[in-house]
């Protein structure tokens, strides 16, 4: 199969075809695929499903994808990798790593907002002319204003979170608040939780798995583990860095924490991929 990658921190193609089939093929990088007209069917990881006129849709590193054009189809791509994101502030890689774990990579368009179609082929359009002479701010600007409304709309969507349901308001403000504070530990522990809640301290922990039908320290610790996982992955960030951002006291605390979850440590892990 074949494997595409960047050359540059990010890229940015206008497409306008009318008979393509383009390969499943992997990708080292993320694209968000904007249709500005036309239709077809669009492959991710083996699903299939049509496509249109104002749908955005994404794809993550590995994942396997292909289209078809049916109907004359003019698309916008904007790809960008990880040596792109070490370069936005911590706020922004943190939406693009709320994407990448709670969308389900699955075809179909993320914008359930309806309000939110006109903004992005209008944020699109912006791109599309900036090409022409580029301002980089500018277009980096756009960029990362189309993820927030793609982080938005994930946020708002499928009613799952981090592959679990979600049956009520308070379960899924739960976890919203651990995903904004992952990188905070002492945010996360049950009595504070259940105070920022109005929860009783004893209840909270039932209280999260009645919902969510998950234990609430075995969530918080898996979706950490996610997030450590793609820095290990997809960027050079060192062990080090990795202690500090997400409240490990030291590197061997990392380790523990890792080898609980993982069955070896973060060097182990990065050496195998």
């Amino acid at each position: 199969m074949e494997i595409k990658s960047l050359s540059r921190p990010y890229e940015l193609e206008y497409m306008e075809v009318s008979e393509y089939q383009a390969r499943v093929h992997r990708k080292t990088y993320f694209e968000m695929v904007f249709v500005l007209e036309g239709s077809g069917i669009q492959t991710i990881n083996d699903h299939r499903l049509p496509y249109a006129s104002d749908k955005l849709f994404l794809v993550f590193p590995k994942d396997r994808h292909g289209f078809e054009v049916g109907e004359k189809t003019k698309f916008f791509f904007i790809r960008f990798n990880d040596s792109y994101i070490r370069t936005q502030e911590k706020e922004w890689v943190e939406r693009v790593e709320f994407i990448f774990h709670n969308h389900d990579h699955t075809p179909g368009c993320i914008l359930e907002t309806r309000t939110d179609k006109p903004l992005v082929r209008a944020l699109v359009e912006a791109l599309i002319r900036e090409q022409a002479a580029p301002n980089q701010e500018m277009v980096k600007q756009l960029i990362n204003t189309i993820v927030t409304v793609a982080v938005r709309n994930i946020a708002r969507g499928s009613g799952r979170a981090g592959g679990i349901a979600v049956e009520t308001d308070i379960a899924t403000l739960m976890l919203n608040y651990i995903h904004e504070r992952i990188h905070k530990p002492e945010e996360l522990k049950a009595g504070v939780m259940a105070a920022h809640f109005n929860v009783s301290n004893s209840y909270i922990s039932e209280y999260f798995k009645n919902r969510t039908g998950q234990n609430m320290q075995d969530y918080i610790g898996a979706y950490r583990l996610k997030l450590i996982e793609a820095r290990l992955r997809y960027t050079d960030t060192t062990l080090s860095e990795i202690v500090y951002e997400f409240g490990f006291s030291d590197a061997s605390h990392l380790n523990r924490f890792f080898k609980k979850w993982k069955g070896m440590n973060p060097s182990e892990y990065r050496k195998g991929l």
